[in-house]
């Protein structure tokens, strides 16, 4: 199936070279982006993805270039005309094109892209088994909650990772965990699921919403508080969650193994997966 892209107002190859040299995105990451999972044809918790980008615009002072009903659209319709059923929807908005200049250009034309690729998925031995981390400094801007294109710190974190064989890095600042590169964390701990609270040191995940939800719904007692690396590694159950990994199991942390316990783990992947088959449904 084709991969399907849309740039500023008109859909294009997705090789085709669209983005000039004075793009403020490719020149200051000046912009934001969004990732929408798609299952068997249906976008999941798009009004959520849709919400956030608002508010990341809205944070670095950035108009939509469209009503945000014609951007669901336009996303909707390249979904459409990719044929493909599990599916990913890349969406950024930066503040476009104009002579390179720190301050925002005048008047404002934010441009707006769109991809639409097969989904990344995992594998169900890495399910089965979990996967290990590593631990690396929080060496971000302090603004965490917006979904910046700014990515260089994420990019050499996951790259760390790579090299060490594992499959994420975690960010921990002054003995504190945060969260993953491209991912949020949770621990259990005497029954108790944990992650960091949603302040603009964490990005504000869809899924960990989500997670956060089914756990009310199931009774499973949650506290968003800030936990220490050694809690983490002594914790009963460790997970990470995203829009492509879900919930997955996180098996060791700095190459030191962790509790085989998942019941918390699997009662959430049950649900998270019971969520998905409801919202295909609604649509």
């Amino acid at each position: 199936m084709p991969e399907i892209a849309f740039y500023q107002d008109r859909f294009v190859d997705v090789d085709e070279a669209v983005i000039p040299i004075q793009e403020r995105g490719h020149q200051f990451g000046d912009g934001i982006y969004e990732v929408i999972r798609i299952y068997d044809g249906k976008p999941f918790t798009m009004p959520e993805h849709m919400a956030r980008l608002e508010k990341s615009l809205a944070a670095i002072k950035m108009p939509l270039p469209y009503p945000i009903e014609e951007i669901e659209r336009i996303a909707l319709e390249a979904l459409d005309k990719s044929g493909l059923k599990e599916a990913e929807i890349y969406m950024q908005i930066t503040r476009g094109i104009f002579l390179r200049q720190h301050q925002f250009p005048e008047p404002s034309s934010p441009v707006i892209s769109i991809v639409v690729k097969n989904a990344r998925t995992v594998s169900e031995e890495k399910r089965a088994a979990g996967v290990p981390v590593i631990t690396t400094e929080d060496v971000r801007w302090k603004l965490c909650h917006i979904k910046s294109l700014n990515l260089l710190p994420n990019v050499m974190a996951k790259q760390e990772a790579y090299e060490a064989g594992a499959h994420e890095a975690v960010f921990v600042e002054k003995g504190i965990v945060k969260e993953g590169s491209s991912t949020n964390i949770f621990c259990v701990k005497d029954g108790v699921v944990q992650t960091h609270p949603a302040t603009n040191g964490i990005l504000h995940g869809i899924t960990r919403q989500v997670v956060l939800d089914l756990a009310d719904e199931l009774g499973i007692p949650v506290e968003e508080r800030t936990f220490s690396l050694a809690e983490l590694k002594n914790a009963e159950e460790v997970f990470l969650t995203s829009t492509t990994m879900e919930v997955l199991k996180v098996s060791s942390v700095d190459g030191e193994k962790l509790s085989e316990e998942r019941t918390v783990i699997d009662q959430l992947y049950t649900a998270f997966q019971e969520r998905k088959q409801m919202a295909k449904k609604a649509l």
